[in-house]
């Protein structure tokens, strides 16, 4: 053993790792953090599929360009030979992948990551089930075929046992078995599972958690036949440091609704604003999963039970409310401003439905309407009522969640990070460590600009002259729909 490597760095030497999920948001993190702190595997088998005419490979090249793996390309360029693409989808049988590639797999693959996975959570059933339930089956019944296999990390999520208003590290009993659940989307047509669905998923308030919710049990009933841990991750935000502070590469859930509020386009968000945002940086979660496979594969090989891990913010210094997170988004939003803001960033949370109903028709729906009006008369095409449709369609999904609140155990993240060695606890950082909230939300607000939203930073005077003059004409419409409320007011009541 190499005595400058840590311990974790150490055991990944040599190892061959198989990761489903890749180009998603976790899957690139977690291969840029293992090439880069664990640059002694032997190599990376990822499944990626085609898409758009891109082969996996011009996907994969892609990919590298990205500014995440700049460090990377810039101190270790060759580690990124290790990374081999096979082209297949966790939708199709036996992956999609042929049959050497699954020789490959079978003889040499030690550890598993299974990230794959629909995350719409308004997807059909039958969807759902194919993506999240079928495919972890078909991952699960590879993971049984590797005759070298040491760990196997199922994804899960933190919010797939909505109906528990305490969410412990255990199994819990599924109302339907995941095995008749997929026999069933099998066998009848959409349109019966469709009009069967509300009733199926209850309490689950969409397919999404329903499905990962069974497919927790389906990795369970493989334990210990396979040496299988399921990881749950509350809601992932952007990195806190590694491979860039603020790092984040879509507009899914929370993100989207931040990205929307800095740019003026939402005035109102229906949530409990004292209630605690369960999050946690991508980075942190990625340095959880790759100690649990160390501990899987190395102290926990023989444990009695199937590990379950909640990966959730109640353990650190990253506990901040709603109204919270709102606050500190604003401090920073007003001074590192989007491009080509709507209106000034002064939207708000209400727990009260109607005068959040009320505040949306006035001031989103109404002035997207008008906004699309005069882009018909000047002859532009037309946007903001599409838009506005497609954000209120993804905040009523994420609605559930942000009204209700759960409390979440964490003695095993606890237990793993606390065993690990100084060193490792220094290059894997965890959730239990203390966040700089200031210094994090700053970073999360640059990260959305750069990388999301494709903002140069050297835009940054310009729109913060876009936002002053913004800011003039929000108290100019303010004063004068207050003035107006009151002529009407005081012109009625002298009528009277």
């Amino acid at each position: 053993m190499n005595e400058s490597k840590s311990k974790i760095q150490s055991f990944y030497k040599d190892k061959t790792i198989f990761i489903t999920g890749a180009s998603g948001f976790m899957g690139k993190v977690l291969i840029e953090k293992l090439l880069y702190s664990c640059s002694d595997l032997n190599k990376i088998y990822i499944l990626m599929r085609a898409k758009k005419g891109c082969s996996c490979d011009d996907r994969l090249e892609n990919i590298f360009k990205l500014p995440m793996f700049q460090r990377i390309r810039t101190e270790k360029p060759q580690v990124l030979k290790k990374v081999i693409p096979f082209n297949g989808d966790i939708c199709l049988n036996n992956l999609g992948l042929t049959v050497k590639e699954r020789e490959h797999l079978i003889s040499e693959v030690n550890i598993v990551f299974h990230c794959a996975a629909s995350l719409r959570m308004n997807a059909k059933l039958k969807d759902a089930v194919e993506m999240n339930l079928k495919g972890s089956k078909r991952v699960l019944n590879l993971g049984k075929e590797m005759k070298h296999l040491q760990a196997f990390i199922h994804l899960s999520t933190a919010f797939c046992h909505v109906d528990q208003k305490e969410v412990s590290e255990c199994i819990y009993d599924t109302s339907n078995d995941p095995e008749d659940i997929m026999r069933l989307v099998q066998c009848l047509d959409e349109d019966t599972i469709d009009l069967i669905t509300p009733k199926l998923i209850h309490p689950h308030p969409n397919t999404y958690t329903y499905s990962k919710h069974l497919a927790e049990k389906l990795v369970a009933n493989e334990f210990p036949d396979i040496p299988c841990c399921i990881a749950r991750p509350s809601i992932v935000f952007p990195s806190y440091k590694e491979p860039l502070p603020g790092w984040v590469d879509n507009l899914n859930g929370p993100i989207g609704i931040l990205v929307g509020g800095g740019k003026g386009i939402i005035r109102s968000v229906h949530c409990e604003g004292n209630y605690n945002v369960e999050i946690i940086p991508v980075d942190l979660a990625i340095n959880d999963l790759i100690i649990i496979a160390y501990k899987i594969a190395t102290s926990l090989k023989n444990s009695e039970g199937i590990l379950v891990v909640n990966m959730t913010s109640q353990i650190n210094t990253l506990r901040i409310t709603w109204r919270e997170i709102l606050k500190k988004y604003k401090q920073f939003i007003y001074e590192y401003p989007f491009e080509r803001q709507i209106w000034y960033p002064a939207g708000d949370v209400h727990s009260n439905k109607i005068l959040h109903n009320i505040i949306v028709l006035l001031f989103q729906i109404i002035p997207a309407y008008l906004i699309d009006f005069l882009m018909l008369i000047l002859g532009y095409k037309r946007f903001m009522v599409r838009i506005q449709k497609r954000i209120l369609d993804g905040i009523e999904v994420l609605q559930y969640f942000m009204t209700r609140q759960w409390i979440f155990y964490n003695k095993n993240i606890i237990t793993l990070s606390n065993d690990i060695t100084p060193l490792d606890k220094k290059i894997f950082p965890t959730m239990i460590y203390n966040v700089d909230e200031m210094e994090y939300f700053k970073h999360l607000i640059l990260g959305m600009r750069q990388y999301c939203m494709k903002e140069d930073l050297s835009t940054l005077p310009k729109a913060r002259r876009r936002q002053k003059m913004m800011y003039i004409l929000h108290i100019t419409t303010i004063f004068l729909f207050h003035f107006g409320v009151l002529y009407v007011l005081f012109t009625t009541m002298l009528k009277w």
